[in-house]
């Protein structure tokens, strides 16, 4: 296998240059009108629910498309399944997640994983620290204790070769409830500090933050934001108020409409707009 070149792919190249510009690219579903470059980011399951073929469809579309477009594997954490992925889908990028494991244990494995990933010409995310909570797709980490993200940790996770970095500095998967997102700027301020421009930052757990939060966030050194609940709610609630009066057909494509407007509305929101 040929030496890994970060430069040549796709995600590592719209990240580094979202990282540059200072704007925050999202990793949700894709819309070509506000010209902003995305990143297409499924979970394990659509893999297994369609043995793959959703993936081979979501590069279908990034290949068509006329603003750059990566296929991420969020939270993969099924050693089996990342080689699969690696080997025979059309990944551009692939999470990482040993966070279910003990430290060392999650280091070494991250370490094997990544260098299986590079030798394929696949970039490699992972989250030091634990991101608490849970959310629909990712397994094993929902009962486990969060850990904020360390000095030490950053450093070890660099270490292993990944080249995009999420960090646990209060943000969490799921909902925040009643109190909203309590994060430590000074703690992301640290991790980008000792990041130094040598991996790129990723927000997880970004459930109803509000604009201001998010803004901030990116103004301090995210480049990927991992979106989900944030720009599905309006497609949510006119699945839950339609279907039983729409035909499929009308209501997927309406539905699609909904999803489009929020996620406009967050590639303003992440100054993305524009940038492709």
């Amino acid at each position: 296998m040929s030496s890994w070149d970060p430069t040549s792919n796709k995600t590592w190249q719209i990240l580094k240059a979202a990282e540059e510009g200072g704007y925050g690219v999202q990793a949700p579903i894709a819309a070509e009108v506000k010209r902003s470059p995305l990143i297409i980011q499924v979970f394990p399951w659509a893999i297994t629910f369609s043995d793959g073929l959703l993936i081979h469809a979501a590069a279908h579309a990034a290949r068509k498309a006329t603003v750059p477009v990566a296929i991420h594997l969020d939270h993969a954490q099924d050693e089996a399944l990342i080689r699969r992925a690696a080997d025979e889908l059309p990944f551009d990028s692939i999470m990482v997640d040993m966070s279910h494991y003990e430290m060392d244990e999650n280091l070494a494995k991250t370490r094997e994983l990544v260098k299986y990933c590079h030798d394929r010409g696949i970039a490699t995310e992972a989250e030091p620290g634990r991101i608490e909570g849970g959310e629909d797709g990712i397994a094993d980490t929902a009962d486990l204790e969060g850990a904020l993200t360390t000095e030490e940790q950053v450093e070890d996770f660099i270490a292993t070769g990944i080249d995009f970095l999420a960090p646990a500095f209060g943000n969490v998967h799921g909902e925040y409830g009643k109190r909203g997102p309590v994060l430590e700027y000074d703690r992301l301020d640290m991790i980008r500090n000792k990041a130094a421009k040598r991996v790129r930052i990723v927000l997880h757990g970004t459930n109803d933050f509000p604009e201001d939060i998010m803004k901030r966030c990116i103004a301090g050194g995210v480049s990927k934001v991992n979106v989900n609940k944030l720009v599905l709610d309006d497609y949510l609630v006119h699945i839950q108020q339609n279907s039983a009066k729409l035909s499929l057909t009308a209501l997927m494509e309406q539905g699609v409409r909904e999803a489009q407007k929020l996620m406009e509305w967050q590639m303003d929101v992440c100054g993305s707009t524009g940038k492709a």
